[in-house]
Order: C-alpha cells, then sequence, then structure tokens
C-alpha cells in the first residue's frame, strides 16, 4: 500500500507536536498541581508558626487572641486545633473529636520528636478532603502540645482544575496551528518532490533538456542541484554517443568503401589474367596495381588493430635514449617524396646534443602520422620539424603553413573515426581517420602531453612533451 509522501509529512509533523504538547502537558499540570500543593502547605505552616509565636510570647493564651486567629483563617478557609501533650484539645475553630484518633501512630511519633508533618491530600480521616500541617509546641526543649492547620482541597483543585483548562485550550490552539503550519509545509515540500518525480520521467523518457529550479536551503535543494548536474552530464553523455554513433556510422561506410575499392580492383585484376584480358605488357602494371592495392587493405586493417591495441593497454613500450636529430631525419627521408608531391619542403631544426627517450617504433609512428597529416592539408608550403630540451622534457614540434583548423574542431581531432573532411568523394586525407587517436593513446603511454594550436589560412603546430625518465 502506497502513502503519499505528503500524509507522511502532515501524520509524523502532528504526531511530533502533540506527543510533545502531551508529555508537556502532563508535565506542567504535575508542576502546577506540585506547586499549588506546596503553597498550601507552607501558608498552613506560616499560621500555624505565627499562633505557636504568640502563645510563646504569652504563655497565658487569651480565647480572645484564638478567636482572632480564627476569625482571620476562617475567611482563608483554613481550620485549626490546638491540643496539648495528652492530645486534649485546647482550642478548636471546629474539630471537637480528640487528635489522637486523627492521627497515626508514626505522625504522632513525629510530632512528638519535634518535627513538622505535612500532608498534601487526605481523604478519609476528615469530613472533606483536606491539606493539612501538623506542628509541635515546644517550650524550654519540651514537647507540651501541637497545632493542627486544615484546609479544604476543592480550592486548591479549582486552581488546578483552571490551569488545566487553560492549559487544554492553549494546546488545542497551538494543535490548530501546527496542523496548519505542518499542512503548508507537507504540501511545499510534496510539491518539490512531484517535480523532482516528473523531472526524473522525462529524463527516462530520454528528454534531457529538463531542469528544476534548485535553492541550497535544504536537502531537497541541494538534490534538485545535483539532479541538475546530474542531467546536464547525461546530456553531454548522449550528444557524445549521439557524435561517436554517427562517425561510427561514417566509418562502416567509410570501412565498406575503402575495403570494396581496392577488392574490386584486385578482383578485376585476377580475372582479367585468368581470362587473358590483360596483354604481357601490361600485366606487369597490374601486379603492381594489384600489390599496391593489398598494401592499402593491410594499412587499413593494421591502423583499426593499432588502435584497438594502444585503448586496451596491449602493447609495451622499449624505451631508449636516442638522438632526436637522427630520428626526424629519418623522417624527412621517407616522407620527403609524398611531401614533393604536393610541391612541400620538410626543414628539420633540432641540435645533435638533443635526446629523447621513448620507444623508437611508437614515436617514429607518432610523428610520421602527424607529419603526414601536415603534408596532407599544404600544398606549396613548408613542413617544420623542431625539437629542444627544457626542464627535463623533450619537445617536439611539427608545424606546417597549411590550411589551418576551425578553431571549433581542434578538440574534435582527437576523438576515434573524426575526420576534418567528412565527404569520402573529396577527402584525400587519410583513410579512417584513426591517426591522431592513435597519436595521442601513444603519446599519453609515454607519459607525456600533445597539444595542438592552429589558425585558419596560416597552418597548425603540434607540440609533443615527452619526459626524460
Amino acid at each position: 500500500m502506497k502513502i503519499k509522501y505528503f500524509y507522511q509529512q502532515l501524520t509524523s509533523h502532528v504526531s511530533v507536536i502533540l506527543i510533545a504538547f502531551l508529555i508537556l502537558s502532563v508535565l506542567f499540570s504535575h508542576y502546577v498541581e506540585q506547586f499549588v500543593y506546596d503553597n498550601k502547605t507552607e501558608e498552613l505552616a506560616t499560621y500555624g508558626q505565627t499562633i505557636l509565636h504568640d502563645l510563646d510570647r504569652n504563655p497565658r493564651y487569651s480565647t480572645n487572641t484564638l478567636q482572632v486567629y480564627e476569625h482571620v483563617l476562617n475567611g482563608r478557609d483554613i481550620q485549626y486545633i490546638l491540643f496539648d501533650e495528652q492530645s486534649a484539645i485546647i482550642y478548636s475553630t471546629e474539630l471537637k473529636a480528640p487528635v489522637i484518633g486523627l492521627l497515626s501512630e508514626d505522625e504522632w511519633q513525629e510530632i512528638k520528636n519535634g518535627k513538622t508533618v505535612t500532608v498534601k491530600q487526605d481523604f478519609k480521616r476528615f469530613n472533606e478532603a483536606v491539606t493539612f500541617v501538623l506542628l509541635p509546641y515546644v517550650q524550654n526543649n519540651q514537647f507540651v502540645g501541637g497545632i493542627l492547620l486544615t484546609s479544604p482541597i476543592k480550592g486548591s483543585r479549582e486552581v488546578i482544575s483552571q490551569m488545566n483548562t487553560y492549559l487544554l485550550f492553549t494546546m488545542v490552539l497551538a494543535l490548530a496551528v501546527a496542523l496548519l503550519l505542518s499542512w503548508i509545509l507537507s504540501n511545499f515540500h510534496g510539491k518539490r518532490i512531484k517535480r523532482l518525480r516528473e523531472a526524473t520521467s522525462l529524463v527516462a523518457q530520454g528528454d534531457y533538456s529538463v531542469r528544476i529550479p534548485s535553492a541550497n536551503v535544504d536537502e531537497i535543494g541541494e538534490l534538485a542541484e545535483d539532479f541538475n548536474k546530474m542531467v546536464e552530464k547525461l546530456n553531454v553523455s548522449m550528444e557524445e554517443i549521439q557524435s561517436l554513433e554517427n562517425r561510427r556510422r561514417q566509418f562502416m561506410a567509410d570501412v565498406s568503401h575503402e575495403l570494396r575499392t581496392p577488392l574490386t580492383t584486385i578482383r578485376g585484376i585476377i580475372e582479367g589474367m585468368r581470362n587473358d584480358m590483360i596483354s604481357e605488357s601490361e600485366k606487369e602494371k597490374g601486379f603492381q596495381l594489384a600489390s599496391n592495392e593489398t598494401m592499402r587493405l593491410i594499412r587499413l586493417v593494421n591502423e583499426n588493430l593499432d588502435y584497438e591495441k594502444i585503448r586496451s593497454n596491449q602493447i609495451t613500450l622499449f624505451k631508449q635514449d636516442m638522438q632526436l636529430v637522427e630520428l626526424l631525419e629519418i623522417i624527412k627521408d621517407q616522407l620527403e617524396g609524398v611531401a614533393a608531391e604536393k610541391h612541400n619542403h620538410i626543414l628539420v631544426d633540432v641540435e645533435p646534443d638533443v635526446i629523447v627517450h621513448a620507444d623508437y617504433d611508437r614515436l617514429t609512428q607518432i610523428l610520421i602520422n602527424i607529419t603526414k597529416n601536415s603534408i596532407q592539408f599544404t600544398d606549396n608550403g613548408s613542413i617544420y620539424l623542431r625539437g629542444y630540451v627544457r626542464d627535463d622534457m623533450t619537445i617536439i614540434e611539427i608545424e606546417d603553413t597549411g590550411i589551418g583548423i576551425d578553431p571549433d574542431d581542434i578538440e574534435k581531432i582527437w576523438g576515434r573515426f573524426y575526420k576534418a573532411i567528412v565527404s569520402r568523394t573529396t577527402n584525400p586525407y587519410g583513410e579512417f581517420g584513426l591517426g591522431l587517436s592513435i597519436v595521442k593513446q601513444l603519446v599519453t603511454l609515454h607519459n607525456g602531453t600533445i597539444n595542438v594550436s592552429s589558425e585558419q589560412g596560416k597552418g597548425t603546430k603540434f607540440t609533443i612533451l615527452i619526459p626524460n625518465y
């Protein structure tokens, strides 16, 4: 059975308030009752002590004096009995029975020992329920009698009853106010949670644009803020997933196209030779074309295998110290012919004593990838290969004077499947767009970093930082 949060909040608030009020009411009522009876016994004790004090000053007590006290105490609804050491009544405002019959053995013993006896509520020994105080009368350290003062409980009960009535009225009023405030608060929090639930439902349906108002005033506000941050991250993740999915689809299309072309060429050459459709003079050219297309297929497959191995850390680096100038000269020699086809020049600028600590094969792969990119995006320009050491880091720069990169695309170039020019029909720049993604992974494996800066129409510079340890 589901119970709405609103009713849970309302019930919990009211229950807590009600229990708190009940406890406070019981404690307060007990305190008031105790206070009233303490007040009454103190009042009786004070009057009794006053009477006994007057008797001390005038041992031959006067009936007129006792009658005056009787008159005063009647106005306070107080009766008293004066008795001697034998419990015989000397003077009484109302009771005529022997005092010994009214007191218990323990009470009589206590008063004979000079102690005051107080009873806040007595319902049996008098004609009505009373509070009474029993004081000893001592002269020259000798017990010579005492005084018993009584007052009906009904007066005290009326005060207590009136206080309880006020307390009950206050409790009902406070409960009504608390119920109203609890309803307002529960409704307010219920609406906030409902907004969260509705927003969560929209997110579950794929809507990542939803946002809810948040304020850091309580935990629900913090939850709303965390929810908004979560949705923002989900939105970014979904955009990345969507982008990756689009690139994957483009990649599959590129794979189909790139593989179909060399396979079709190779099949055509084989069929032509089988059916003697290729002349002897053209066979060598056909073999060379088939060989080139086969190498192209191998290169495409290796490029993908390399990426997966690097991404899953399945390769081991064999680092060694090597002269950077020799490595850059090798890169220049390998790619000079490719650069010449586009009327580019490769220039090496590095001191002979610059040493780089890296895996030879993988660093060569990094530099060839970047340099080939620079050649592909540059016409009638220059590609600079530089190197120097700074703060225990070997820094390698590859800079070109090509077409540059759009500022919006700079961060995207490291993504898998990303290609600067999407259209296959107009894209002479590489196969699958995996080159720079592999480069970044390999640089990271060397505990290094790679940065790129570019300006459209003026060129691009890649900066690789590799630690010398």
